[in-house]
Order: structure tokens, then C-alpha cells, then sequence
């Protein structure tokens, strides 16, 4: 969740100028390098692969958002697709996170079930999922609905919920009895205070209040998405009472050491590898995060390392 200095990089970063100093400066491409894994689908399976081979499980995320006409969804659907079929082709531990912006929510729901159901279905071939990420609230109901309909009818899905957003509550309620998996993330946009909780101490109340509940429900499996020393301190107290079927999550970039050392402890880890040539609104997400980030663009910009 951005606090007080995040929400104001987030404003910023969305003027023309600040973007353009981001996506066409050296500096400001090897910032997003540092947490996307390159613009193309074979520089993201490279990363995969050694992430594998060090133990992690792995989540490709081909960036990508609010597209505008049917031809963006077809290409977005099609690149998934090739991304599924690498896993399999590979031998990946791997699957997939798709925005259903990036498969026309907003355009047509008709759209975003036949896409939605075609990855699951190349999935379910390739012996993997997909996790359907969440949005901005403007869309939450939409995606638990569209979400709930693809899980009913393929089983091989999961969904990402927010602490921060007051309604999650609710609708944990509705999806834990469809099964698959769900991530528990405290939420990256900015919201009204009506509908997200603005506090950094009640998010974290809700994540840990929400968690005991997902770690509870032995029908899903918990996706512990959280870089928070607290939060992670609560969930591994959790899984002493549970017999496995769940992972910790963390975005590739982020706290490396900790991801390592959760492994090397015997937790299953899955890191979340975005890729491709729209990346711009995932750093400004990170940066909003950790603006402590900023520093490393700062001091490539003046020359210094």
C-alpha cells in the first residue's frame, strides 16, 4: 500500500515529462530492470529457469493493462498462450498472472470469459494455473464475478484479493468455497478512503485478520503476498497449524535475502516475474511502494552507482 510519500510519486509519475525521463533514459530503464525480467518472453523464461533451479516457483506476468479495442485483447490472449505453452515445453514450475483489463474488462465481459477460459484450458493441457491479479476497485466486483464463473467451470484458477480494500472481507466469503488459490496482497492503487482503508495500521490489522481466515479455509490454497517482516512473522505462525498447501509470494526485485532465506527454511516461495514492453505503470506501482527505490535512479542519473 503507497503511504503518504508513495501517493505523491504516484501523481507525479503519471505527468508526461516524468514518464518519458523514465522510459527513455539509461537511468530509468535500469531502475525497471532491477524488477522486470526483460520485454520479451524468452528473457522471462531464462529467469524462470533460474529461479527454478534455486528453488523458487515462479509467476510470469506479461505487463500489460486497460487495452482499448478487441485486436489488443486477441494480442494480449496470444502471448499468454505462448507463455503457457513455454511453461510446458520447458518443464517450468511456473503459471501464469493475467489482468482482466489486459483481456478487455471494460470492453466486453463476453470477451474477457472466452479469453479467460481459453487460458485456463491451455493451462489445465500445459498442468498449470492461472491467477487472476486485481485491479483497481472500479473493477473488483467485475473480476470476482468473472473469476468465480471461470473457476466454477475449470477449476485450475486463482485470484488476488487487497487487504486494503474494505470489501475483501466479503468476498472471501464467496470464492474460498470455489477452491484454487489466492493471493493476499495489501494493494498497490489509490483509493477513496470509503472504499480502502488509508491507514498503514489498519491494513496491516486487515491482512493479518484476513489471513487467519484464508489460512483457516483447507478448500483454497493461501498465496502469502506480502515483503513485510510482520505480516510474514504472523503467516509462518499460521503454518505451523497448517499442513502445507500454501506458498509465500514476492515480486522478483524485492528483497532477495528474504526470499532466499524463507527456502532455505523449506517455505514454498513463488516470485513474481513480470516481462514485456509495458512496464512503465508496474515501476510506478513499485516506486509508490518503496520510494526508497527512487534513490537508485537518482544516483545513476548523476553518474554514481
Amino acid at each position: 500500500m503507497p503511504g503518504r510519500l508513495g501517493k505523491a510519486l504516484m501523481i507525479v509519475t503519471e505527468r508526461p515529462i516524468v514518464r518519458k525521463m523514465f522510459t527513455e533514459t539509461r537511468p530509468g530503464r535500469a531502475l525497471a530492470a532491477r524488477f522486470v525480467a526483460g520485454e520479451s518472453l524468452d528473457e522471462a523464461i531464462t529467469v524462470a529457469k533460474r529461479l527454478n533451479a534455486e528453488g523458487f516457483s515462479v509467476s510470469l506476468d506479461h505487463l500489460g493493462e486497460h487495452v482499448e479495442d478487441a485486436a489488443a485483447v486477441a494480442a494480449a490472449r496470444d502471448d499468454y498462450l505462448a507463455a503457457l505453452d513455454e511453461i510446458g515445453d520447458s518443464g517450468l514450475d511456473a503459471n501464469v498472472s493475467v489482468k482482466l483489463t489486459q483481456l478487455g474488462l471494460g470492453l466486453s465481459d463476453g470477451l474477457v470469459a472466452e479469453s479467460l477460459a481459453a487460458l485456463a484450458r491451455r493451462a489445465q493441457a500445459v498442468g498449470t494455473t492461472v491467477t487472476v491479479d486485481m485491479e483497481e476497485s472500479a473493477y473488483t466486483a467485475a473480476t470476482i464475478d468473472l473469476y468465480s464463473a471461470a473457476q466454477a467451470d475449470h477449476g485450475n484458477l486463482g485470484v488476488a484479493v487487497q487487504a486494503y480494500l474494505r470489501r475483501t472481507a466479503s468476498d472471501l466469503e464467496r470464492i474460498i468455497p470455489l477452491g484454487g488459490h489466492i493471493r493476499l496482497c495489501k494493494g498497490a492503487y489509490l483509493e477513496a478512503e470509503g472504499v480502502a482503508f488509508q491507514q498503514q495500521e489498519e491494513v496491516d490489522e486487515s491482512y493479518d485478520r484476513l489471513l487467519t481466515v484464508l489460512m483457516a479455509a483447507e478448500s483454497v490454497r493461501p498465496a502469502i503476498a506480502s515483503h513485510d517482516d510482520d505480516r510474514i512473522a504472523h503467516a509462518r505462525r499460521l503454518a505451523e497449524r497448517r499442513p502445507g498447501n500454501y506458498e509465500f509470494q514476492m515480486l522478483y526485485g524485492v528483497r532477495g535475502p528474504l526470499q532466499r532465506d524463507l527456502v532455505a527454511r523449506g517455505y514454498p516461495v513463488r516470485v513474481y516475474v513480470p516481462y514485456g514492453v509495458a512496464w512503465y505503470p508496474y515501476l510506478t506501482r513499485r516506486l509508490a511502494e518503496r520510494p526508497g527505490n527512487l534513490r537508485f535512479f537518482l544516483r545513476a542519473a548523476a553518474g554514481r552507482r
